[in-house]
């Protein structure tokens, strides 16, 4: 059921129909990667160096071997922080285009079935901030972990898929049920969320692909929860809100 989910989402991410959600995605996620990475190497340039220059005198700007060295290891320390941070980006923009992407599914791949809602816009605001909490404060814990050798890895897997499992099965059920229902229904099958979870964070662990995990997780939580109603038709309830 899964892996089926995981095939129908990865074809939909180069359909025509999706295409110019695909790249606003990719517009949208390179530049706030851009744009972080800027700020966060000229807050170092003009936080970090004056600090050092005056512990170690001589070494202003980026002059001498020292600033070198520091200016290559601050490079790298910002790359492995915009490499914690893009679960959080793909986060925020996927709670944008979820329901772009959802709508062309439902109409391509269940014509004849009843098409989901969208959220109203300040709860659908409200939902993707609190779900970029989530996972930043998911991504804090692993950052601790990666402390601790041999389950730095393991940390990233586990906290990211849960989180990501659960709050794009959560954005893709609400189409149809309300948020306490939606909560209800992912928590029965917790174990398959989760499963597919993992399936999503080894997407966001590949370079350059993971720029397209929001089209491919909204994909996969559309169609996964398409088919669990089915299996589960007497929890298929639509709430009156909707």
């Amino acid at each position: 059921m899964i892996f089926d989910a995981a095939r129908l989402s990865f074809a939909n991410l180069f359909a025509p129909e999706t295409r110019s959600v695909f790249w606003k995605v990719i517009g949208l996620t390179l530049l706030v990667l851009v744009g972080l990475w800027l700020t966060l190497r000229q807050l170092f340039v003009y936080l970090a160096l004056p600090w050092i220059d005056s512990m170690i005198p001589g070494t202003a700007g980026w002059e001498g071997w020292l600033s070198l060295v520091l200016g290559i290891a601050a490079s790298i320390g910002i790359a492995l922080a915009l490499a914690l941070l893009l679960a959080p980006v793909t986060a925020l923009i996927a709670g944008f285009f979820l329901d772009d992407v959802a709508e062309v599914i439902e109409k391509r791949d269940y014509p004849l079935e009843l098409a989901g809602q969208p959220l109203p816009l300040g709860e659908a605001v409200a939902g993707t901030l609190k779900f970029l909490g989530v996972i930043i404060a998911g991504n804090i814990v692993a950052l601790f972990l990666l402390l601790i050798p041999g389950i730095n890895l393991v940390a990233f897997f586990l906290v990211n898929g849960y989180l990501l499992g659960r709050e794009f099965f959560e954005f893709a059920a609400m189409r149809y049920r309300s948020p306490a229902d939606a909560r209800l229904f992912r928590a029965k099958y917790s174990g398959t969320v989760f499963l597919a979870g993992l399936l999503l964070a080894a997407f966001l662990a590949i370079p350059l692909l993971n720029l397209l995990t929001p089209l491919f997780a909204a994909g996969l939580m559309v169609h996964l929860h398409k088919k669990l109603s089915r299996r589960d038709p007497g929890f298929n309830k639509f709430s009156a809100e909707k």
